[in-house]
């Protein structure tokens, strides 16, 4: 997956901005102000931190040791940092933003999910 792949694919989600709050380089990807996703997409190896359930954030630990490992500077229980430049398949890496969205937005209140039309 491309930077600009991984960029268009976060910013498709309903809802979704990039922001830059902490440096220029390092772009943070936010439902109704909560991050999903964060990446410096100018980084080689390209990586993202997602949210993640905490057992699949340790099965996939497991099962992709060295491209899937806990989230740098993030929570360990609930975040991965994820190595998105190609050695994943890109379908995987699409369902693990995917997924951390709809963490995401499952923790919304329930008037905020009926807007995004996910309820």
């Amino acid at each position: 997956m491309t930077p600009q792949q991984l960029r268009a694919f976060c910013l498709s989600f309903n809802a979704a901005v990039e922001e830059f709050p902490f440096t220029p380089e390092t772009s943070v990807f936010k439902v109704l102000g909560k991050l999903f996703a964060l990446s410096s997409l100018d980084a080689r190896p390209l990586t993202v931190n997602l949210k993640c359930a905490p057992e699949d954030a340790i099965r996939l630990r497991g099962e992709y040791p060295g491209l899937i490992i806990p989230g740098y500077h993030m929570n360990k229980r609930h975040w991965n940092t994820v190595t998105a430049d190609g050695e994943l398949p890109d379908r995987l890496v699409r369902e693990l933003v995917e997924d951390s969205y709809d963490l995401v937005v499952a923790g919304l209140p329930k008037a905020e999910r009926l807007r995004l039309d996910r309820p």
